[in-house]
Parts: C-alpha cells; structure tokens; sequence
C-alpha cells in the first residue's frame, strides 16, 4: 500500500505543524494563555466585514468502528476499492457512500443510477481506475487529506491535496452561464454571501468522477449548492445539496464538520508517486 496517511494525520493534529513548515506559528492566530491555538475565539472577518474563511481544514473522520458498523459486509470491499492508499479510520463516510443516510427503501437513486453502480461495483477490482483522474465533488473533500481555502474580496479558492486540484469560487457578482462548452472534473462555481454564510452555486460537471468511493454517479446536469459557515476560529460547517434529476429522483443533502489545522498546510500530493495497489487488486 501506498506510505500510511493516517501517521501524517495524527502528526499534524498533534503538532499542528505540517511537514513542510514545521514550528511554524502564524501570526494573527489568537491563542490561549499557555500559547495554544484558540479555537473557540471569535470569527475572524475580513475588511468588508464578511467571515474569513481563509485556513486549512479537516473534515471529521469516521472511525474504524463506525465505518464497520455503517457498511457491515461491505466492509472488506471497502477497504479494497474506496480508499485505495489510505488508511480506514482517516476519511467520512460519505466518501464511502454518499447516500449512507438512506435507508434502502428511502434512496433517491434512479434506476439508471442503480445500473450504473451495478456495472461499476463488477469492474471496480481490476485497478484500471487507480490513479485515473481527479477526485470530483464532493470526494476531494472526503479522503484523508486536508483542504485549504484562501479568501479574496472577488473569488475564494479551494485547494486540494487529494489530486493537486483547486476550485475558483467566483464572488465578484457574475451569474453561471445557461450552456457549458467544456464540462469540468470540478464544474464552475460562483458564490454570494446570505448574512454570514457563503452560498455557493456549482454545475458544468463532466459525468466522469462517481460522487463517492461506491461509484454513485451523477450526470453533467448536476447542480450543487454548498454553504460555508464559519462557527467560530477553529470550525467550519459545509453543507452539499445535489441536485441531478437525470440520476437522482430528488436532491439530497450532506453535512461535513470541519476542524481547523492551525499553524499548518496542506502538501502536494502525486499519486502515481510510490503507487503499489494496482498490482494487487484482482488477487486472491
């Protein structure tokens, strides 16, 4: 398998250091008495007033536990097909399974989503797929590396370690367009702020990256709407609603704490760079 994240992970949440910089202290971070970051202290805001959601953030993790108790029998497949390099214990379980809410009786899946997931979970083992693309959204944000969102007065932008990928969110008042000439891994996203929380509107998807570790997919009608809201310094609360009437028979919706890295970054992240899974996939 690929170098163990999870030993990277619980370095940075212990240190709150990242390998590259380490004892770094980044100015402007309030701090407790004893010089710790303060993660309760108040928003930070930026000269329009507005919440600075500028910082590197971690999702929170599903542990190992709960992952076997979330997916039961499908446990070993999803050790071996939705984390391929990572450690079980460092992603959320909507990577695994974006519709684990639902109850089977409940999914919105259409039946050409169910055929689909059908021809992907027969083909999944063969490691054609490993390295292949780009992690899309929402499952950039799910595995086990860290994002890093930077904040300007006319765009924000997502940087992701999972795949070297990054998002513009444009704030400077700009509308989606009505027709896509080239549909993206990541779509195109423009935002607005209601009070304190940055909506988020994204379409022009490409239909090539599943929703999830399972291979839920969508089409390129998707739309998703994220909310950003900054709770206090240290959290981060990001809400999903996915809409795609092709796949799904109505929109649903995630919500994915996140928990601030401070006096830390995120790392450039190259999968083919030591890959050992492909060969192994398959075997018995």
């Amino acid at each position: 398998m690929l170098p163990r994240r999870l030993i990277l992970l619980l370095a940075l949440l212990a240190t709150s250091a990242s390998a590259q910089w380490l004892n770094f202290t980044e100015p402007g971070t309030p701090r407790t008495l004893d010089g710790k970051p303060d993660l309760r202290a108040p928003v930070p805001r930026t000269a329009d007033g507005k919440p600075d959601l500028s910082g590197v953030w971690m999702h929170e993790i599903t542990t190992v536990e709960e992952v076997k108790r979330l997916f039961g029998h499908r446990y070993d497949a999803a050790i071996q097909t939705n984390a391929l390099g990572m450690e079980i214990g460092t992603q959320h379980k909507y990577q695994f399974d974006i519709l684990a809410d639902f109850k089977p009786e409940d999914s919105p899946l259409r039946p050409e989503a169910a055929e689909y997931l059908r021809r992907y979970a027969a083909g999944r083992n063969d490691g054609s797929d490993v390295c292949v693309g780009i992690p899309g959204i929402p499952r950039a944000d799910l595995l086990s590396e860290p994002i890093k969102v930077i904040q300007a007065p006319r765009m924000t932008v997502i940087l992701y370690e999972a795949g070297n990928s990054h998002r513009q969110i444009y704030t400077d008042g700009r509308a989606l367009p009505k027709e896509f000439d080239l549909p993206a891994w990541l779509g195109y996203s423009v935002g607005h702020w209601e009070d304190d929380t940055l909506v988020v509107e994204t379409a022009g998807f490409n239909d090539k990256a599943p929703l999830d570790g399972m291979g839920h997919p969508h089409s390129e009608a998707l739309r998703v709407i994220e909310r950003y809201r900054r709770r206090d310094f240290g959290h981060l609360d990001i809400e999903m609603t996915f809409d795609d009437p092709k796949m799904y028979t109505r929109p649903f919706t995630i919500k994915v704490p996140h928990d601030l890295l401070p006096d830390s970054d995120i790392f450039e992240s190259f999968c083919n760079d030591n890959e050992k899974d492909r060969i192994h996939l398959g075997k018995k």
